[in-house]
């Protein structure tokens, strides 16, 4: 299969379709398309040329492509859609993500949508969604899934799953419950088909099956799912009762938009914004640390400004700022980056203490490693040992301080629940900059006795 790939070619071919209203060549373009990649093409196309290609295709495939676009294309499509139409999309799509799309319209519309779709059941369990946190096991999960009793026989099991399977796009586990749906371990599909139609389930489910609470937070999912290699987890709410499931689909989407975040937040922008955001957005997002790095900025100068009559004397001491602030931001950021991601892992071990002298020695060894270079470097370049002498040592005792920064203040965050990447930017490269200056110019006074 040819990987597709989206061209300035055929996004101008559809948009003629389009135009001239060639419908039936159109949907022939677009039927062996993937609803991912017809997606893509929609999100290409104008607002009204959008709305006509989702109105056009089955239904079948535009409920997956809307699940695909991006937020601001399908709130725009969404728009020139009418309740039944709506409808009628959310009757194709699983729970999880129908109750996604329904959290996105305006609250004015969103009981009229629920009353038109056909399936009550559905409705249901769409409905049984929006009570839960978005940010919450509850609100990723579907309610999708094959569950049967465990005072059922085989025989009787299977004719259940049938129907059940239905109404599931990818059955990943069996699970077994009890007369009150209490959530009691998972059936081996071997074990069901190896087994005499009349033995009970009791007697052949496997009692061990890992699951999370409707409070779960996504991300606490994620983990769990990563670390045991599950494609799917149920859910339970908090007595024990299956209420739906998880999938690796949702999980996916989970890390990407942390990911996101995280990144985005390393480099100094505060909020989840995309390239094609408005200039107002994008400046909203940025401008509060680039305020931070003119606080700091401001701030190193003043520190300068105090040493002036040094600097005027060792006059070297002024060249090597730079590079005194810029190992203080790399250290520090290195070693935040390490611990963030040890969080965001759950990789770190042992205690914060025992941390801090792992990080302290490695700053250590790192600092007079470069000290040393720097030393013999400076002395060849001017001559002046007691100079040289000075630079190195206030660069091991930057390095000393930015290694304890970059790892304290991540730890500390995520003390006080507060999302540790926010210390793998600005903030640690600002506050380093300005420890690493003051530093610097102290200890040079010290030792130059001035």
């Amino acid at each position: 299969m040819t990987p597709f790939k989206l061209t300035d070619e055929l996004v101008e071919q559809i948009e003629q379709l389009i135009d001239s209203q060639q419908n039936t060549e159109l949907v022939k373009l677009m039927d062996d398309v993937h609803y991912a990649d017809i997606a893509e093409i929609i999100n290409e196309l104008n607002e009204d040329e959008a709305t006509y290609l989702i109105k056009l295709l089955e239904t079948d495939k535009t409920s997956d492509v809307l699940t695909e676009l991006d937020e601001d294309v399908r709130e725009a499509i969404l728009k020139n859609l009418s309740a039944k139409e709506i409808a009628d999309e959310l009757g194709e799509l699983d729970t999880d993500d129908a109750a996604d799309i329904i959290g996105e319209l305006p609250n004015s519309i969103v009981q009229e949508v629920i009353s038109e779709i056909e399936d009550r059941e559905h409705a249901k369990d769409i409905v049984d969604l929006l009570r839960y946190d978005e940010n919450s096991a509850g609100g990723l999960m579907a309610k999708e899934l094959v569950k049967v009793r465990e005072n059922w026989d085989v025989l009787k099991c299977v004719k259940e799953m049938r129907a059940q399977a239905e109404n599931v796009t990818r059955v990943h586990s069996i699970y077994v419950v009890d007369e009150e749906d209490k959530l009691k371990g998972r059936l081996s599909l071997k074990d069901l088909l190896t087994t005499s139609t009349r033995t009970h389930i009791a007697d052949v489910y496997i009692p061990k099956v890992d699951s999370v609470n409707v409070n779960e937070k996504p991300e606490e999912v994620a983990k769990i799912m990563s670390k045991y290699d599950l494609e799917a987890i149920p859910v339970v709410d908090e007595i024990g009762r299956l209420v739906g499931r998880i999938t690796i689909d949702d999980i996916v989407d989970v890390i990407r938009e942390e990911a996101d975040k995280d990144y985005q937040m390393a480099a100094g922008i505060s909020q989840d914004v995309e390239a094609d955001d408005s200039i107002w957005q994008l400046t909203r997002a940025r401008l509060p640390w680039l305020f931070l790095g003119l606080v700091g900025g401001v701030g190193a100068a003043a520190i300068m400004g105090g040493f002036e009559e040094m600097i005027s004397k060792h006059a070297i001491l002024f060249f090597f700022t730079p590079l005194i602030a810029a190992m203080a931001g790399n250290v520090g950021v290195q070693s935040s980056a390490i611990i963030v991601q040890g969080l965001a892992n759950d990789d770190l071990k042992g205690s914060v203490g025992s941390r801090l002298i792992k990080e302290m020695l490695l700053a250590l060894l790192n600092g007079v490693i470069l000290a040393a270079i720097l030393l013999l470097f400076t002395w060849v370049w001017k001559g002046d040992f007691l100079t040289a002498l000075a630079i190195s040592i206030s660069l091991i005792a930057v390095i000393l301080v930015a290694g304890f920064i970059g790892t304290f203040i991540p730890l500390f965050l995520h003390k006080r629940g507060i999302d540790p990447a926010i210390a793998t930017g600005p903030f640690i490269t600002t506050s380093n900059d300005i420890f690493g200056i003051l530093i610097y110019f102290w200890i040079a006074k010290i030792v130059l006795g001035i």
